[in-house]
């Protein structure tokens, strides 16, 4: 809201509605969607305005059908007009990770592999982005670099190019009970990360006779984990493989904004006048 507001405030609402103008509002869904951001767009509307009653008519992790009301608002018409577009901005974009998320989980459904989140999210959405992924049915991989080990190509190279070394390293120096995963690029270095005692192999850009191959040389001693570009089509053939994980950049960073608008109609003004306006996402 401050990056909405700037220093000078909401200046066309403020230019044209009186400041005692009261305004009710609906959240609609335009086409089907998981909705997501329900607490967010709740929040938003009480940053601008504390006063502004916020009804939940659906719940977050729910699927919508078009012309499905999710929400209602209703307060004074300046603090309406201003909240509506950051609101509507992270209910969109969240719906849209749960939409997708939904999409990848039902493609693997009935078998065991799980499909994760990454770190690559826009920045500041951190929290939401994965809190979409998890109401859309798939599930959160490390939050940031605090919370897990996952060496990776350049973390390999700064240790001079070896798989052992860079898991010697971390198992002397990690926190206790934090797991070790790294990325291999071939199968050589698979089998170096399983003799060197990694807790999950990730696989990364590997083409699916190279993961079959994996999935043998593995033989269930660590998790694997495919990355890399994955698309939503090749998923329920990577759960035919046996592998553990998927880990999908996509469901946070291609994931489209969702189709909802927030339609706000003028209550009373302060010369009782009645009107009505639209606002479409």
């Amino acid at each position: 809201m401050d990056e909405d507001l700037g220093a000078a405030g909401d200046v066309t609402s403020n230019a044209l509605v009186p400041p005692d103008a009261l305004g009710s509002g609906e959240l609609v869904a335009k086409e089907q969607l998981v909705l997501a951001g329900l607490e967010a767009f709740t929040r938003v509307f009480h940053y601008v305005d504390p006063e502004v009653k916020v009804e939940h008519l659906q719940r977050d992790g729910t699927e919508l059908k078009p012309k499905a009301v999710a929400a209602k608002v209703s307060g004074r018409l300046r603090s309406l007009l201003a909240a509506e577009r950051t609101a509507l901005n992270i209910v969109q974009r969240m719906s849209g990770i749960a939409t997708l998320s939904q999409q990848a989980r039902t493609a693997v459904r009935g078998s065991k592999l799980q499909v994760l989140d990454t770190r690559k999210t826009a920045p500041g959405m951190r929290g939401l982005s994965k809190e979409a992924v998890r109401l859309g049915g798939a599930s959160n991989h490390r939050f940031g670099l605090f919370d897990g080990i996952l060496i990776k190509d350049n973390h390999i190279a700064a240790v001079g190019g070896s798989i052992r070394e860079a898991l010697r390293r971390a198992q002397a120096n990690a926190p206790r009970l934090v797991k070790i995963e790294i990325e291999v690029t071939n199968l050589e270095q698979l089998v170096e990360a399983i003799e060197g005692g990694a807790d999950v192999v990730m696989l990364d850009n590997m083409d699916d006779e190279q993961i079959r191959k994996a999935v043998e040389i593995t033989a269930g001693r660590v998790p694997l984990e495919v990355s890399g570009g994955v698309a939503l089509e090749r998923l329920p053939r990577l759960a035919k493989l046996g592998v553990d994980f998927v880990s999908m950049g996509s469901l946070t960073h291609s994931a489209r904004a969702m189709d909802l608008s927030l339609e706000i109609a003028t209550t009373r003004s302060s010369k009782g006048a009645k009107a009505s306006r639209k606002r479409r996402g």
